[in-house]
């Protein structure tokens, strides 16, 4: 290989000129944009998300029922009530409730304990968020919160 004999660098491919005849290969009757309609028509720009006069998708969404946001974060939910079903004088953690079959997964936001029910056991609470009823009711059970 030499340096006299490389061929040429620049690899952009001229647009095709349509519309210049039939022997040009995009020279016919429609050039290229289909058979009528708004789109065939000379000028025809439209914005992105453009659905020729009807309610655009992102005018709808509202109405269908919004989005999910990408940043927020899941939060598992247990309640009092369900606490109480675990044996007196544990320590209850996130993966002991994941064990226990109460939870699936631990989300990304965590376990949040919610004050439905009433609490009739003396449990060690680890590694939760709680709701302040929850909390009231979970100390005048006499059980202890361990952050």
């Amino acid at each position: 290989m030499e340096l006299s004999k490389l061929g040429k660098v620049n690899n952009k491919r001229k647009s095709k000129r349509v519309g210049r005849g039939r022997g040009t290969g995009k020279g016919g009757h429609t050039v290229g944009k289909g058979t009528k309609g708004q789109k065939a028509r000379r000028g025809s720009k439209f914005k992105l998300g453009f659905e020729g006069g009807q309610s655009p998708l992102y005018k709808k969404l509202p109405q269908i029922g919004g989005f999910r946001n990408p940043v927020g974060k899941e939060v598992g939910i247990v309640d009092l009530d369900t606490l109480s079903t675990l044996k007196n004088e544990t320590e209850v953690t996130p993966e002991l409730l994941v064990k226990e079959g109460i939870l699936k997964k631990i989300p990304a936001g965590g376990v949040k304990i919610l004050s439905n029910g009433e609490l009739t056991k003396k449990l060690t609470l680890k590694g939760f968020k709680y709701s302040e009823k929850a909390k009231l009711k979970i100390e005048k059970s006499g059980s202890k919160i361990n952050v």
